[in-house]
C-alpha cells in the first residue's frame, strides 16, 4: 500500500485514503483466527476486555455490543467488574503486545483459570505468548520500528480502527450464530439517556 499524504488536498481525500487502508487491513485478517475468536466469545461464561488508550476504548465498544447481544461482558477496571475465573475470557487489545500494565492482567487471568485472547500486531509478543488465543491484525505500530506497513495515519490509528472493525464484525458473526438482529439487541440498549 502506498501512502502519499502530500498528494491529498482536502479532508475527504484523507478520509478516502483511510477507508482504503482499512479495506486492505481487514482483508489481511486470518479467517481461522477470527472464527476461533468468535467461538471463544460465544462459549465464555463472562467476557472481560482490557487495553490501554485508544485500544482500551475499542475494548469498551466490544464489551457494550456483547452486552447488547446477551453476553455477560465487563471492562477491566470499572467499579462493577466482577472477578475472573475458569470459563471466562479476557480479551486484551494491544498493538505492540508489550503494554506493561496488561502483562500482569494476562498472567493473573491465566493463574485464575481464565482464557486469554490477545488481539495484536505482534504474534510473538509477551502478551501473545501468555494467550490461549491470538488474533493478529495487519497494520503499523505506533513507533514504526521494524515496520514495513505503509499508512498515512499517525501512531496506532490504523490498528485501532482495524480493531474496532474486527470487533464489530465479530459481534455480527456472534449475532448470526445466536439468531439475533438489531431489533432484539436494542432491548438491552441504555434507556436512562
Amino acid at each position: 500500500m502506498s501512502s502519499q499524504p502530500s498528494a491529498l488536498a482536502v479532508t475527504t481525500d484523507f478520509a478516502a485514503q483511510v477507508a482504503a487502508e482499512l479495506t486492505e487491513a481487514v482483508r489481511g485478517i486470518d479467517q481461522a483466527q477470527a472464527e476461533a475468536f468468535v467461538e471463544a466469545l460465544d462459549s465464555a461464561a463472562n467476557v472481560f476486555t482490557a487495553g490501554a488508550g485508544r485500544s482500551g476504548l475499542m475494548g469498551k465498544a466490544l464489551a457494550m455490543r456483547l452486552m447488547h447481544g446477551g453476553s455477560a461482558a465487563h471492562v477491566v477496571g470499572e467499579t462493577t467488574t466482577p472477578g475472573i475465573g475458569p470459563g471466562d475470557l479476557l480479551v486484551i487489545a494491544s498493538g505492540s503486545g508489550e503494554t506493561r500494565t496488561l502483562v500482569p492482567m494476562a498472567e493473573k487471568a491465566r493463574e485464575l483459570g481464565a482464557d486469554v485472547a490477545v488481539v495484536t500486531l505482534k504474534p510473538d509478543s509477551t502478551l501473545a505468548k501468555l494467550a490461549t488465543l491470538v488474533v493478529q491484525l495487519p497494520g503499523a505500530s505506533k513507533s514504526r520500528e521494524n515496520d514495513d506497513y505503509a499508512t498515512i495515519q499517525p501512531m496506532g490509528s490504523l490498528f485501532e480502527q482495524t480493531l474496532l472493525l474486527f470487533f464489530d464484525a465479530s459481534v455480527l458473526r456472534l449475532m448470526q450464530r445466536r439468531g439475533l438482529d438489531g431489533n432484539k439487541m436494542y432491548g438491552k440498549h441504555a434507556n436512562l439517556e
